[in-house]
């Protein structure tokens, strides 16, 4: 009862802001709890803007580990929601035990099962064991879409933009349904249900999302231009993308590039630096990327940090080196990124974090180890 009117309480103080804020328009569900919720992932106010479909239904987010470590305001976060940690870069088997815990203690669970919030508009596929998780909850299966979400708050973007947000179930899937299909069914049920391409809807929808300095924060995702090929150059300055080469690109209101060449959209820009990087790690060259000031931590059990040092980060083509440790890119288990600025990664039993300053584009190191183990 006391986490009942917690959430009605986080809910009648952030409905109107949202609605203001990000003009979102939801649509409220019908399912009763507890209930197993996967929803797409595009910016980091996704939990807030999913919960105002949820106004009497207390939900347990499944949240990075990382929100644990952030003193009285994740003791905050904790009181308000009870989030269930997930450590990012590292196996999820403790996470599904707990959200199996949850749901059979009558919590409603929600999972953003792409596991990293969309560089590029496009809702990716879920974890493959996702369907086997919904399968064996034994609750009601809901899939949630939120919808202009990217282009209101991109990964990358340091200001936030003024247009159209859409929330709302897709599917309320009762458990006997679940049981007579597989795990695997369930999964490309909930990529389905989840699809959701930013630029293909803008195409027909053309809303206008306004806001300052539209282009600040692209070099953050996207390190290689689309003109010269070279890495490093890019720049996000006001509303414009440049690179010493001489590219000179407007960032839209509606999110696309003017003029369209050498590429319309960031969609197709993720495309050919995927292409690009690729031929990058095959080039023969000893040190792919370097970058100074880089803080080293080892997390431990109870979100305790290890602080290791400050050095430089260097990308070798078979491993990353930073404070005199080399760790092979074929010992790294896992690693992901936490916003822009935090990267994660597990080697055997160990939990180690990389913090970088403004000027530092992380996720090259991520794209590089995914290129590898691909």
């Amino acid at each position: 009862m006391k986490r009942r009117k917690r959430w009605m309480l986080l809910y009648k103080l952030a409905h109107g802001f949202l609605v203001r804020r990000f003009a979102l328009e939801s649509v409220r569900c019908t399912a009763e709890g507890p209930c197993l919720i996967i929803a797409n992932h595009v910016t980091n106010w996704d939990p807030l803007l999913l919960s105002m479909s949820f106004p009497e239904m207390p939900i347990r987010f499944v949240a990075s580990e990382h929100i644990f470590r952030h003193g009285w305001i994740s003791r905050l976060l904790e009181w308000l929601v009870a989030p269930i940690p997930r450590k990012k870069g590292a196996s999820g088997a403790d996470t599904v035990m707990s959200v199996l815990r949850a749901l059979k203690d009558g919590d409603s669970v929600c999972i953003f099962a792409e596991g990293d919030a969309t560089w590029d508009g496009l809702t990716h596929p879920v974890f493959p064991a996702t369907g086997k998780l919904a399968l064996m909850a034994g609750v009601p299966l809901v899939t949630y879409r939120l919808e202009g979400g990217y282009l209101s708050f991109p990964r990358w973007a340091k200001n936030r933009r003024k247009g159209s947000v859409h929330g709302g179930p897709v599917g309320i899937y009762p458990p006997e349904a679940l049981k007579k299909m597989k795990g695997p069914e369930i999964t490309a049920l909930i990529d389905r249900d989840l699809s959701e391409d930013a630029f293909a809807r803008q195409e027909t929808e053309h809303v206008r999302f306004r806001g300052k300095n539209r282009a600040e924060g692209i070099e953050q995702g996207f390190f290689f231009c689309p003109r010269c090929g070279e890495p490093g150059h890019i720049r996000g300055r006001g509303d414009r993308v440049t690179c010493t080469c001489g590219l000179d690109l407007l960032y839209t209101e509606e999110g696309f590039f003017d003029p369209p060449e050498p590429v319309a959209t960031i969609r197709e820009w993720e495309s050919l630096q995927d292409r690009m990087l690729a031929d990058y790690c095959r080039s023969g060259k000893d040190v792919l990327f370097s970058d100074e000031g880089l803080s080293l931590r080892e997390i431990g059990n109870g979100h305790r940090e290890t602080p290791l040092g400050v050095g430089t980060l260097v990308q070798r083509p078979d491993a990353i080196e930073i404070l005199g440790r080399r760790f092979e890119l074929s010992e790294i288990d896992s690693m992901a990124m936490v916003k822009t600025k935090i990267l994660l990664f597990t080697v055997g039993e160990r939990y180690y974090e990389i913090r970088a300053g403004e000027n530092c584009c992380l996720r090259k190191y991520l794209l590089v180890w995914q290129n590898c183990r691909d």
